[in-house]
């Protein structure tokens, strides 16, 4: 692994770690050449899953995107990284346990707002609101009063 501070690839590993029902590796690597310690994860790569899309187009499964649209929607709200990566994780997981070559980019946004929703409420909403492409605040105002009716 390249140290992500000083460039070089030597390194040792210090601890390893299982997730994910075994599907990632986390290491805890220290780079001998400037001595600074940073983590790296692994992840199986399974057959390429493509991801039907509302548009009918198809394009293969991009964890990048995926990861980008969900710190988008938690944008400025009190979610760590490592929670990001949680769920980024869990939706994989879930398209994984599909054990199908195809995917809707529907099923993909309801498994990550089902993530999203236990998580952080806004995140959910600004999630919902790009996913679901509310047209007026009238499908905004009702996805709300279900959040609320939660609560009470």
């Amino acid at each position: 692994m390249r140290c992500p501070y000083c460039g070089q690839d030597d390194d040792r590993v210090l601890d390893s770690r299982t997730s994910d029902d075994g599907r990632v590796v986390r290491r805890r690597r220290q780079c001998l050449v400037c001595g600074r310690k940073f983590t790296t994860k692994e992840y199986i790569l399974d057959l390429p899953v493509m991801v039907l899309k509302s548009d009918g187009q198809r394009e293969p499964f991009a964890r990048e995107k995926l990861l980008r649209g969900i710190n988008i929607a938690c944008n400025k709200r009190p979610i760590s990284h490592e929670q990001i990566e949680e769920v980024v994780e869990k939706v994989q997981g879930e398209i994984q346990d599909m054990r199908v070559k195809e995917v809707s980019s529907k099923q993909i946004g309801e498994f990550v707002s089902k993530y999203l929703r236990e998580l952080d409420e806004v995140a959910y909403v600004r999630f919902a609101s790009v996913y679901r492409k509310f047209q007026d605040t009238e499908e905004f105002l009702e996805e709300l009063q279900d959040l609320i009716k939660k609560h009470k």
